[in-house]
């Protein structure tokens, strides 16, 4: 009987020993990933600079300023190519904005003019250049910006009046005041360049021109309406997250 008491014992210790041991290894320290970093969401707040190239499309009505007869209507037609330079600033979706353009443009165009009798006198016009500077509201999708822009604008002109009989010509030139407004679409290629199409109509109202020259010297109210197309890129700095 003691014998079985022993063993009964012994077999007893034997089962608690290993489950005490398993109780007093040391706990395992739990590991931790470190979560990935979201990358910050792209911002259109920072200033910028760039090119630009295009067409331009103009109108030019000529109206005898003394007797109010309608001499002609000038088409013009030509390419565009220069720079903006701007700067934004974002606010939740929307980008407030303030941007200046210059254009080089050798838009040309002629009509006949029936003052010299039909088909005996030409009215010429060459705008040689547009600038603006535009206030510019949008709305941005991350990377992609819708906006629309308005502001005040100046074109500088040159004009030509000849008596195709005799050879004779009458010249004028000026720069003009007006206004702009438009709107397009831009988009982020990376934090630093985007690339950008937009429309833009100006309107530049009507002015009276002096010209003088071999044809004679005479004034001519010319009202001018302008629309250009373009496409560019801008080079951002400042301000990228």
């Amino acid at each position: 009987m003691k014998r079985q008491l022993i063993a009964g014992f012994s077999l007893s210790i034997l089962a608690v020993v290993p489950a005490m041991a398993a109780d007093m290894r040391p706990a395992r320290t739990p590991v931790y990933t470190k979560a990935p970093m979201m990358a910050p969401l792209f911002t259109w707040t920072g200033c910028y600079i760039g090119g630009n190239g295009g067409g331009l499309w103009a109108k030019k009505d000529w109206t005898d300023s003394t007797t109010g007869f309608a001499e002609s209507s000038v088409n013009l037609s030509g390419g565009v190519a220069g720079g903006q330079v701007g700067c934004n600033y974002q606010v939740s979706t929307w980008v407030f904005g303030i941007q200046g353009d210059y254009d080089w443009t050798n838009a040309n165009g002629s009509a006949a003019d029936p003052t010299f009798a039909p088909d005996l006198g030409t009215d010429a016009t060459k705008i040689k250049s547009l600038a603006s500077v535009t206030g510019r509201v949008g709305y941005a999708w991350d990377r992609f910006l819708g906006y629309v822009k308005g502001g005040g604008a100046w074109v500088k002109d040159e004009y030509t009046a000849t008596d195709n009989t005799f050879g004779l010509v009458s010249t004028a030139s000026e720069t003009r005041t007006g206004w702009t407004i438009g709107g397009g679409g831009e988009y982020a290629f990376t934090d630093w360049l985007t690339g950008f199409v937009e429309y833009d109509f100006y309107d530049f109202g009507t002015k009276t021109n002096s010209f003088a020259g071999s044809a004679g010297a005479f004034p001519i109210d010319i009202k001018q309406t302008v629309s250009v197309a373009k496409a560019g890129v801008n080079f951002k700095f400042g301000g990228w997250h």
